[in-house]
């Protein structure tokens, strides 16, 4: 008997394979936890795992590289900054100033910092995931010890969610980690920071650019963003304690006035940060992190980084990143 292509094709596609999490006493306590936690169903629940496939690609996704090699900020930004994202932005911009503007009239962040974030995470929707959220979540927390709790809390997340929007947990598509939609928020995101900001009574981050402005917006300002305050500045930096500052994190602690105090000289670079243009004060009397972007055969750039820059890495705990969301932002905001 010959076994038919298609068939033979998906035996050895190592996409999903069968899994029966439902056997299985992590799954069946998770079960459990979310029937007394929630007063969910534990039958459907069951089903719900029986169902549900283990996703090779989600864990080989996830996992740092064998031979992670050397942290280019270069590299990273020529990813994220570049000609076919920048153009995509200004026409984000141009088509959505109206709701852009709501959202920093609301939320007083920046238009071209929201704009920026989506770029940066989907280019403007062109890439969301195609991933099935539940099984790449339940894959994460139950077959990736390493971040296991993590992931179990995002899946409970999404089954709170789920019911909350009467939508099967099965309907939710992401990237292979379980982010959602135009912003890439994890579910615990969706439903803390999500907003309805079209005003058809849902929160619809994957087909409502408008609800995805205004869910950024929102994010950004419950952690503590800080309207018409700096970000950061490039600077060049000298003196002995250099790394002294920079290995005090990125967390604003220490003013730049204090820094210069203990012997460290700080020379502004470019026009910086529009958030205090015009105000006369090239480095602003508030706490500060020196931020170090480090690239192979090249001089390490410095960034002094205020409130408002520890706040974009609440939404990726990078500074590179925050930084290519900062310099995108830059470039959108000469289409303004």
């Amino acid at each position: 008997m010959k076994w038919p292509w298609v068939l033979i094709a998906l035996l050895c596609t190592p996409v999903a394979q069968a899994a029966n999490y439902a056997s299985r006493d992590d799954v069946r306590q998770f079960i459990d936890e979310m029937v007394e936690r929630h007063g969910m169903d534990q039958a459907a629940l069951a089903k719900l795992f029986r169902a549900t496939p283990h996703l090779p690609r989600v864990i080989k996704a996830i996992m740092p590289p064998s031979d992670p090699g050397i942290r280019s900020w270069r590299a990273y930004r020529a990813r994220f900054v570049e000609p076919k994202r920048i153009a995509a932005g200004h026409r984000f911009m141009q088509a959505h100033a109206d709701k852009l503007a709501e959202a920093e009239a609301r939320f007083g962040v920046p238009g071209e910092i929201i704009a920026a974030i989506i770029g940066v995470e989907t280019i403007y929707g062109r890439h969301t995931g195609r991933f099935a959220t539940f099984a790449a979540l339940t894959t994460l927390a139950f077959d990736y010890p390493p971040r296991a709790a993590l992931f179990r809390r995002e899946l409970e997340e999404l089954l709170l969610l789920a019911r909350e929007e009467r939508r099967s947990p099965l309907d939710y598509r992401g990237s292979y980690a379980g982010a959602l939609g135009l912003p890439q928020f994890l579910p615990s995101s969706l439903r803390r920071h999500g907003k309805d900001f079209d005003g058809d009574g849902r929160v619809d981050l994957s087909a409502s650019i408008a609800d995805a402005i205004g869910s950024v917006g929102n994010f950004l300002a419950a952690h503590g963003w800080e309207k018409d305050a700096p970000i950061a500045i490039a600077v060049t930096v000298g003196g002995d304690n250099i790394q002294a500052l920079v290995d005090d994190g990125i967390l604003p602690k220490r003013s730049p006035r204090e820094w210069t105090a203990a012997g460290t000289s700080l020379t502004r670079v470019g026009a910086g940060d529009t958030a205090i243009a015009g105000t006369g004060d090239d480095f602003p009397n508030r706490p500060a992190a020196l931020i170090d972007l480090v690239s192979p055969n090249a001089a390490t750039e410095y960034r002094v980084g205020y409130g408002n820059f520890f706040v974009i890495t609440r939404y990726n705990r990078s500074s590179f990143y925050a930084a290519a969301v900062m310099d995108l932002a830059a470039e959108l905001r000469q289409s303004q």
